[in-house]
């Protein structure tokens, strides 16, 4: 049975309803209260013909224009002469300056919700051709300096942030520590890039492109899995490809992520990239500042060049006929690159070169053999023998396993392996990680590696060489590279009270922790945030980057080895850099450019005097202690 409801609850109900519309509805109801109270006093007025004093009666229209003017105006009513007509206006003035200053209340209140909600980054983005940013971690700083510099050329330059955190903290953090920001415009808003109707905010459908930042907190993979596929699957998608980079952290994650975006889809696999990294380095050291470079929008980088007056040329022939840029290897039709194939690869029209140079419009090829070449200073190639070395690696964290197995691939028969680190389970933790060198010896110790007297036992003057991990995973970035330098400290006064030469690797978190630990006097530093971010910024504006580090990163392929100079050519004279290609040639390698140490004359403005893509016709005079940068199978 429906109980019947009473009139005045029907009516409370219905302006309970008419209240919840905010500001604008609290706005009519006030005006419509001063409406009806002037109206009701003017009708008066008219009515009973009572005017001011001396002023006799007043007609309808001007008794409503003065009770009006009352209402939201107590001024004049000072001045209105006539006790009958003041006893009228009187309560009208007191009435509207309870109803007028409570709707300035509601208007101050809605200006001040409209800027809460504009301070909360909840507005669409209303941009076009501009960079998209999802998720915040501490790499979001270099991926915006990347950015910059990459967008210096662009008319209106925008990236556009969204992460859950507040817009306000996100602008403050990056007017901090990315100051340097030119012509680009950044756009903060707040929002879950999982979520559909978040993701509209940013208008990813007019965007030029989309990077995916790994997430602080819990499960980060999975949280950009999901963000691709709300970017891939969503309704209201754009019907032309999206070109997306994104960070994943574990390599196992990479096949889903792969599934998910498709072709769409770039994938930085973070910790496989720096794992092969910190190997290589301490295999070569200064092979970091070799990648920064590349790697950074300033300087030289990697081009995907068609070259038809080359098809038919072998590769080898084809690499003196650059000057002003480096070719370094092949890329199919289908996306697949080969660096420093063999010199007798035919180029065929399917294939375009992919090159170093300084711009796209510096690639120009000259079919005429250079004569700068002199064959009489080239040396011949010898083979150096591997014998059994002793690795340290000093600290943990989730990259370890994956340096340990790639770390043993380059090790020769009879080396030993010591990893040692503050983890209960170290043991049991490599016990399933495989190792790919014959013969092999891996041995663990659980020490505190900030520890002066855990360390002395380890026997460090009898290394060959140290990798310093970052405790990351258990750290803060700053706490983590505290330790580093700690133990970086350590190393070095032991090497120098042993008399030897040790080379010492170690991994950064921050990159403003680099010059601090140069008073430790470690060969050299891979900053594991800075990498990513170029190789995040780089994959954003370079669809074909991520086949070329892949190429270059895979045990299978070339990889870019550090070489003394004297190993090609004499230094007896100035020798140009097209006789140190041919001398590379001759090898089977491909030069693309040189190192030297840091107070050098030559490229002191590079870190670690990185010289990529020097002008081949110009004769430099190299040095003991030069290096020349070349793509070989190691």
């Amino acid at each position: 049975m429906t109980s019947r409801v009473s009139w005045s609850a029907r009516l409370r109900y219905s302006f309970d309803k008419s209240m919840a519309g905010g500001t604008v509805a609290l706005m009519g109801w006030l005006a419509l209260v001063v409406l009806s109270l002037a109206s009701a006093a003017g009708l008066f007025l008219a009515l009973t013909h009572i005017g001011p004093a001396g002023s006799g009666p007043l007609d309808l229209r001007e008794s409503l224009w003065q009770a009006t003017m009352r209402a939201i105006n107590a001024g004049p009513v000072a001045g209105d002469q006539g006790w009958s007509y003041r006893a009228v206006m009187l309560p009208v003035t007191l009435i509207g300056i309870v109803a007028f200053s409570a709707l300035i209340g509601v208007l101050s209140a809605g200006v001040d919700a409209q800027i809460e909600r504009l301070r909360k980054g909840r507005s669409k983005v209303l941009e076009q051709d501009h960079t998209i940013i999802l998720n915040w971690s501490s790499s979001i700083f270099d991926v915006i300096s990347e950015l910059v510099v990459a967008n210096q050329n662009q008319p209106r330059p925008r990236i556009v942030i969204m992460a859950d955190k507040d817009k306000v903290e996100m602008e403050d953090e990056i007017a901090a520590m990315a100051p340097r920001l030119g012509r680009t415009r950044i756009i903060c808003r707040r929002g879950a890039p999982t979520d559909l109707s978040d993701l509209g905010i940013v208008s990813p459908q007019q965007s030029k492109s989309v990077i995916i930042l790994s997430p602080e907190g819990d499960e980060p993979d999975a949280q950009v899995i999901k963000t691709i596929l709300a970017l891939i699957h969503d309704p209201n998608r754009r019907t032309e490809p999206y070109r997306i980079s994104a960070e994943i952290r574990d390599g196992a994650n990479g096949d889903v992520a792969r599934v998910v975006g498709g072709s769409e889809v770039q994938l930085v696999l973070a910790d496989n990239l720096l794992s092969r990294i910190v190997v290589q380095t301490s295999r070569q050291l200064g092979l970091s500042a070799v990648f920064s470079e590349l790697l950074d929008f300033e300087g030289c980088e990697f081009y995907s060049h068609p070259c038809p007056e080359l098809h038919g040329e072998t590769f080898g022939d084809a690499i003196q006929a650059f000057n002003t840029s480096a070719l370094v290897g092949l890329s199919s039709r289908d996306g697949k690159v080969q660096l420093n194939p063999p010199m007798d690869t035919i180029i065929t029209p399917d294939q375009t070169l992919v090159l170093i140079a300084e711009d796209d419009s510096a690639i120009v090829s000259s079919l005429t053999r250079s004569p700068q070449i002199d064959r009489s200073v080239i040396q011949q190639s010898r083979a150096r023998p591997r014998p059994a070395e002793r690795t340290l690696i000093l600290g943990w964290n989730r990259r370890g396993p994956n340096i340990v197995t790639e770390l043993s691939r380059y090790l020769s028969p009879g080396s030993r392996l010591v990893v040692a680190a503050k983890i209960p389970d170290l043991a049991g933790t490599l016990a399933d990680v495989p190792l790919i060198g014959d013969g092999v010896v891996l041995e663990t110790r659980v020490i505190d590696t900030c520890s002066k007297a855990s360390l002395e036992t380890l026997d460090i003057a009898a290394c060959n060489s140290i990798i310093v991990l970052a405790h990351s995973d258990q750290l803060s970035a700053q706490a983590a590279d505290t330790r580093t330098l700690i133990t970086l400290l350590h190393l070095r006064e032991m090497a120098d009270r042993s008399g030897r030469h040790i080379n010492i690797v170690s991994e950064m978190a921050d990159i403003r922790n680099r010059e601090l630990a140069a008073v430790t006097r470690a060969d050299d530093f891979v900053v594991s945030n800075k990498l990513i971010s170029l190789m995040l910024a780089q994959a954003s504006e370079n669809p074909h980057i991520l086949a070329i580090f892949g190429d270059l990163l895979d045990e299978a392929g070339s990889e870019i080895c550090l070489r003394p100079v004297g190993d090609y050519v004499s230094l007896d004279g100035p020798v140009t850099f097209f006789t140190i290609a041919e001398a590379a040639r001759a090898r089977g390698e491909t030069a693309f450019g040189y190192c030297r140490p840091r107070d050098g004359a030559h490229g002191a403005t590079n870190p670690g005097g990185v010289v990529v893509n020097p002008r081949k016709s110009e004769a430099l005079d190299y040095r003991s202690g030069d290096r020349v940068i070349v793509l070989a199978v190691e």
